[in-house]
This record gives C-alpha cells, structure tokens and sequence, in this order.
C-alpha cells in the first residue's frame, strides 16, 4: 500500500508541470493569434504558399517559350492565365464606359427615374454594409441579456472571403448573360491587384477592433492623398494645383477630428495606436489597388471583367489561407453556433456585390462626378448612422473638421466638373472594385 502510494504521488508530481507548461504554452499561443500583427503576418505567409509557386511556374513557362512550343488540353488555359490573347490596345471599358448621349437618352422623368434608383441603390447598398460591418465586428452573438459577454467573431479575412466569393458570382453570371469586349490581359495580372485589395479589405474589418466606425469614415475619405502619392510613384502622374488643395484641407479636417475626439464606454469608440497602424495600411493598400487597376485598364476590358479577374485571385487566396490556418471551419462553426451571425455575413457579401453593380451602372449612366456626389453624401450619412446606431461621441470641433473633410471633396467634384467642362477628355475611368 505504501508503494501504491508512492506511485501515486510520483505519477501526480510528473503529470502536473507537464499539464501546466501544456496549459501556459496554449494560453501563449492564443494570446499571440490575439495579436493583429502575427495575425497579419500568418494571413501573408498563407499568401506566399500560392504565390511563390505560382511565380516560379510562370516563370518556367515564360523560359520554356510555351506560347510558341505548347499544345494540348492546357494550352488555352495556360496561354490566357499566362501570356494573355492580345497587347494592350489602349482603350478603355467600351462595354460599361460606352459615351452616353446626353442629349436626348430618354424623356426627363425616365432619366430622373434612373437617378433615383442609382443614388437609392447605392446608399440602401453600402449604409446597410457599413451598419453591419460595425455590428459584426464590434459586437457579441449569443448574448440573451445584456449583463452576458457573448462571443465575439475574430476571423477578419473569413469576412473578406465571403464578400469576394459572392462578388465573384455575381460579376462571373454577369460576364455570361452580357456582352464583354475580348479579353486580352494576363490573368496572373490580377493577382497583385487581388492581394493588395485582400490585404486592404483585412485592415478594414480589423481597424474596427481599435477605432470607432466614424474615424474610419474619414480616414477613407483622405485616402486621396497617398492615392496622389502612388499615382505619383506607380504612374508617374501630375496633378493640378486644387488637387492639392483640397488633399490639405481633407488632411486638415481629419486631423481635427482624431484630435479632439473623444472616448465613450465602449472599446470601439476608442481610436488606439493599432487601429492608425492598421488604418494606414488600409490606406495605402487601397491605393496601390487603384493605381494597378489603372494600368490594367489600358488592356481591352470591361469593368465586370475586372471585378471577376480580381475576385477569382481573391477568393483564392483566402480560401487557402483560412484552410491552412484551420481558421475556415472554425468560422463554419461560428455560423452554426449563431444563425444571427450567419444572416448577417451573407447580406453583408450581398450589399458588398449589389455597390459594385449600382458603381457600374451609375458612372456609366451619369458619370463620375454624380457618382463621387452621391457617395460622399453617403459617407456623411454612414457617420450619422453609426453615431445614432452605436452611441458615438463627437465634439464640436471634430464635427467642424468633418464638414472641412466633405466640403473639400465636393470641392474636388466642382473642380474636376469645372475642368473637364473646359476641354474635351475622355470619359471618367469607372470606379475600381
């Protein structure tokens, strides 16, 4: 009986440290997927395991001369995600980008009509995403009463995937049913697009974490200026003198408002220092996307055919990345355990997909300087909303610095409005998904 006991005792003094090394070591490990930043990085080296390999059989098939030796099943496959089917023929979307007659495309009432249902399309569209976008990643599921926790959704890139693969149905049955322009650019192209828009797509459901919906609002707004600075540095661009006038005073009134902002109750009111890290990478990965998709533009294209070529990468690489972390059934998982969850992620994919047809249809139809009109008010009101919705607090100053941010914007629009009225340029450019 001694001796039993002795065993005992033994067998207990091995099998506690053990435990509690295993107990502290998944505890280290959790604490450190918490953290946005090793986040980041893990979602980035899922990237590179489709990106590198992908490289290097581009490569190969480039050495090799595959476009003249090649033959076979694959061929057409490889030749159009490789070499594409013609050079750039420096036209721009002639499919959604058609010059619109202006003088007489239907009776006032229609046209007005049209108006209408762009600018209800568009603000029904992304007010309800912005609603929701705060609501999922502010907000627990499961709570019954107010005095419970919940559980709150962490995963950001599962968000982005559920946008893009609805996106990508949506503008791939589009393709189908509509007449496209023969299309000619390399469809790896799109990649670098497609992970810059990912990674852009993350960094704004994740700023939510850290900043308030408003500050994010505006910080969006300014994003002209790095897109200045990009267009500078990937186009070589120049710009006019109240391109940086207008860029100052946004810089000016978004300053205003993180300054003198002030913190509620709730976490997500606070702006942190993570969330103007992740904030500012939103920032420049949006403008890099632009600029790239610009360039894009100079091959024979339709804006759908774009939203698709960059969809298609999209949803491959997050898909990837969610399997090789583990991360997509446990988000499958989330959606079981809460069907609230699961009902907003899908109409959240749904409003994402919808904008990006009322985009076309509207720039197409009435131009860019409607459609900048139209969003901008709809930034306004997505500030409101969320103030109301969520109990956001500003101050009269910060207040003063968003008007500063809007009134330079349609600035913007006046401006440009005023300039192209002056000479004859080719239609605006759509707006990039």
């Amino acid at each position: 009986m001694p001796s039993f006991s002795w065993r005992l005792w033994l067998g207990l003094v091995l099998i506690l440290p053990s435990s509690l090394a295993a107990d502290e070591e998944s505890s280290l490990l959790q604490d450190w997927h918490d953290m946005w930043l090793f986040r980041f990085f893990l979602n980035v080296l899922g990237y590179t395991t489709i990106i590198i390999p992908g490289y290097f059989l581009i490569t190969y098939l480039k050495r090799i001369n595959y476009l003249q030796t090649g033959r076979g099943i694959c061929y057409p496959v490889i030749k159009a995600c490789v070499f594409g089917s013609e050079s750039k023929t420096g036209l721009l979307d002639d499919v959604s980008l058609a010059p619109r007659n202006d003088a007489d495309p239907g009776s006032s009432a229609r046209q007005a009509f049209k108006l209408v249902f762009c600018a209800a399309g568009l603000q029904v569209s992304y007010l309800t995403w912005g609603v929701l976008q705060e609501r999922v990643m502010t907000r627990s599921y499961g709570a019954s009463t107010p005095e419970e926790e919940g559980e709150h959704f962490k995963d950001s890139q599962f968000l982005v995937f559920m946008n893009r693969i609805l996106a990508l149905t949506v503008s791939g049955l589009w393709c189908v049913l509509f007449k496209q322009p023969r299309h000619g650019a390399p469809m790896y192209k799109y990649s670098f697009a497609s992970l810059s828009n990912v990674l852009s797509s993350w960094c704004q459901y994740e700023a939510l974490k850290y900043i308030s919906f408003p500050t994010q609002v505006l910080a969006k707004a300014s994003k002209v200026i790095p897109v200045m600075l990009m267009g500078k540095i990937v186009s070589h661009k120049s710009y006019e003198y109240w391109e940086y006038l207008t860029a100052a005073l946004i810089s000016l009134g978004v300053s205003m408002f993180l300054l003198t902002s002030t913190a509620d109750k709730h976490p997500s009111t606070v702006t942190t220092f993570s969330g103007v890290v992740i904030l500012g990478g939103y920032i420049v990965f949006d403008s890099f996307t632009s600029n790239w998709q610009d360039n894009l533009f100079k091959h024979k294209m339709s804006s759908v055919q774009m939203m698709f070529g960059v969809n298609l990468f999209s949803c491959l690489f997050t898909v990837g990345s969610l399997l090789e972390q583990g991360a997509f059934f446990d988000s499958l998982a989330f959606m079981t355990r809460h069907s609230e969850f699961a009902f907003h992620a899908v109409l959240l994919s749904v409003c994402s997909a919808c904008g990006q047809l009322f985009i076309f249809y509207t720039i197409a139809q009435f131009g860019a300087a409607v459609f900048t009109i139209i969003m901008t008010l709809r930034q306004a009101i997505a500030i409101l909303l969320s103030c109301f919705l969520y109990g956001h607090a500003v101050t009269m100053v910060g207040g003063f610095g968003m008007a500063v941010v809007f009134l330079a914007l349609f600035l913007r629009v006046y401006a440009r409005s005023r300039m192209k009225a002056g000479r004859k340029v080719p239609q605006p450019q759509v707006q990039k998904v």
